[in-house]
């Protein structure tokens, strides 16, 4: 198993110790969070799904999940300073969606970014992979976590770990391949009786009969949601930014 731990990923887009946690107490850096994309669009997975929603997107990722739909964020990335992200979020859109990339290397400077937003009333969703620690995540904010499976090529980390730092409102989601995945899913949830302390989430990798998935779910009699990606029906899979 992989320990938990707070390591930068390696390569050309490198994010250093240092620049993950410089300025952190003033938060006045011109680099103050590293940006993949940001746009305004509804919200298509879990319990906020269909809801107007802002998408912050951080860059860089360290772990490489094989069926990714964002890839592009993987490395690469724009610095933006803490005002300037501030004036990009729409007054109208309440909900604002932190995502990545892994957006808890960042971890340092986004929680002074998060505390902004709750000031501002914004409601906070923050999607994790799930390998990291999630102890300095702040309790007003909702938590997506993955639980990886083993199609990710991902799922030797010890996710068991962050359960301590989730509430009872927050969500777990598993994405599923193949039977396989499924399984492994099942397994999680009953060792843990993750039913019965958190949110659960089942999102079909595409190429899955959502009629196989749907028949798995049933089968178990466990309480979890099968979602699909809202905003992929509405505007296709292949778009971007939506």
């Amino acid at each position: 198993m992989k320990k938990i731990e707070n390591r930068s990923i390696i390569g050309d887009s490198q994010l250093t110790e240092r620049e993950a946690t410089a300025d952190r107490d003033s938060g006045s850096s011109e680099r103050f969070l590293k940006l993949s994309e940001v746009y305004g669009t509804l919200q298509g997975e879990g319990s906020h799904s269909g809801l107007p929603c802002f998408f912050l997107r951080l860059a860089v990722c360290d772990i490489r999940c094989s069926w990714c739909d964002t890839p592009d964020s993987w490395t690469g990335g724009a610095w933006k300073s803490r005002a300037e992200i501030l004036a990009m979020i729409p007054d109208n859109m309440q909900l604002v969606q932190i995502t990545g990339g892994e957006p808890v290397l960042q971890m340092k400077r986004l929680r002074l970014l998060m505390e902004d937003l709750h000031e501002r009333g914004k409601k906070i969703l923050l999607e994790t992979g799930g390998h990291r620690n999630l102890s300095e995540v702040p309790e007003f904010v909702h938590i997506i976590m993955d639980i990886k499976l083993p199609s990710s090529g991902e799922d030797g980390h010890p996710f068991e770990d962050n359960f301590p730092y989730l509430k009872a409102t927050d969500e777990i989601k598993f994405v599923v391949q193949d039977e396989r995945d499924f399984r492994a899913a099942v397994d999680w949830i009953e060792r843990h009786n993750l039913d019965r302390r958190f949110q659960l989430l089942v999102s079909p990798v595409p190429g899955l009969d959502l009629k196989k998935l749907a028949a798995w779910v049933l089968e178990t009699k466990l309480t979890m949601r099968l979602q699909v990606q809202l905003h992929k029906y509405i505007w296709g899979p292949d778009a971007k930014m939506v």
